[in-house]
């Protein structure tokens, strides 16, 4: 069951809120100068204008369908307030102008108070009878406080979450980069432990072989006896060493460790990494998929509005070790391909592997990327 959390709980609160204050004129509690039935259609195309808008406030959305929502929702609500500017209906303004900080530039969000402070002055005003002008003043700075301070504290969550998602792509990409260095450390390590092994007990062990030999055909039986045992264990000894060294070249690199670092604990987004035990790939093949666990992790916080990302890493029947990745996000009718997911295929291609990218399809989930390495 997917966890609901703080920000849907605030839009259910928001939703019921905006029902809430409809409810009085609804009940023929407050008089309209629209006909009630007109101004219900109104008031539901408002309240399903701004549920669309705010559903539509993340930076993928399409501009024009989420401008579009805003624009009836800020119409419907100066046509409810205006005809009914009684009770608390003028808070559907101030919701307009939270809302609006979403969508549009921040300068608009300006225009925007601007022109609802105009329109509950001149309302109030048509409609206030014998109310004196400086409690129309009062109320109308009130509302173009109650306004500004909305619209501020939702600029500054927006910067917050902006800021909060590229440190977290930035978290990622230090992971990977860190998981690649420390495996490049090791392999350099190996190589070292290799190299000093070959020139240094390898060849000590190879000249006390050849010492050995010679003493072997000199005189005495007994003396030639323990030589000639010597020699078969220096020997030996020898190639012990020279094994040590080819499994120290030849050790597969750690993948899970190395994929393990870049998806742990990353906020707002639950990665299920697995990979089989029977996977063995070397330095270069580490790297390109550890890159591309990465991207893949940064496009899904980016773009994906997801939940949960998929990792599996598994060989196939014909010798490749396959990376599949799956999120539970929104997915992409059309995939094109940005700067980051072009270098992920490239990388791929350069060592005569592919990628494969499937967008969203009924039933199917999110964003899908396929890619295949030959093994080593």
């Amino acid at each position: 069951m997917r966890k609901v959390d703080a920000e849907v709980w605030a839009g259910m609160g928001m939703l019921a809120v905006l029902l809430a204050l409809g409810l009085p004129v609804l009940a023929g509690a407050v008089d309209t100068e629209l006909p009630r039935l007109w101004w219900s259609v109104t008031y539901a195309v408002t309240v399903v204008a701004l549920v669309v808008a705010a559903l539509q406030s993340e930076p993928s959305s399409p501009p024009v369908l989420s401008r579009a929502a805003l624009g009836v929702a800020m119409v419907g609500s100066w046509v409810l307030v205006a005809s009914a500017p009684s009770g608390f209906l003028s808070i559907l303004l101030v919701v307009v102008a939270a809302l609006a900080v979403y969508l549009v530039p921040f300068g608009v969000v300006l225009v925007i108070v601007g022109l609802n402070t105009a329109l509950l002055v001149l309302a109030w005003t048509w409609t206030g009878g014998d109310d004196a002008w400086w409690e129309v003043v009062t109320a109308a700075a009130l509302y173009l406080f109650l306004q500004i301070i909305s619209a501020l504290s939702v600029l500054s969550l927006v910067r917050e979450q902006r800021l909060r998602r590229e440190l977290t792509q930035a978290h990622v990409e230090l992971r990977a980069a860190t998981a690649l260095l420390e495996e490049s450390a090791r392999t350099a390590e190996r190589l070292r432990i290799s190299r000093d092994l070959h020139d240094t007990v390898g060849h000590s062990l190879t000249v006390l072989s050849l010492e050995l030999e010679a003493a072997r055909h000199r005189e005495g039986q007994e003396a030639r006896a323990h030589v000639v045992r010597a020699g078969s264990l220096a020997r030996e000894l020898l190639g012990e060493v020279r094994t040590a060294v080819d499994e120290l070249r030849t050790r597969p690199a750690d993948l899970r460790g190395a994929l393990e670092q870049v998806v742990r604990d990353i906020p707002g987004l639950e990665v299920s990494l697995q990979v089989a035990d029977d996977v063995e790939v070397g330095e270069e093949e580490s790297a390109v998929l550890v890159r591309a666990v990465q991207e893949i992790v940064t496009n899904t916080l980016r773009h994906a509005e997801a939940r949960t990302l998929t990792v599996r890493v598994a060989p196939d029947r014909e010798g490749c070790t396959v990376l599949q990745t799956r999120d539970d996000g929104r997915g992409a009718a059309r995939v094109e391909p940005g700067h980051g997911l072009r270098g992920l295929v490239e990388r791929f291609e350069a060592l005569g592997g592919e990628v494969r990218f499937d967008g969203q399809r009924p039933g199917a989930g999110g964003f899908a990327v396929t890619a295949r390495v030959p093994a080593t």
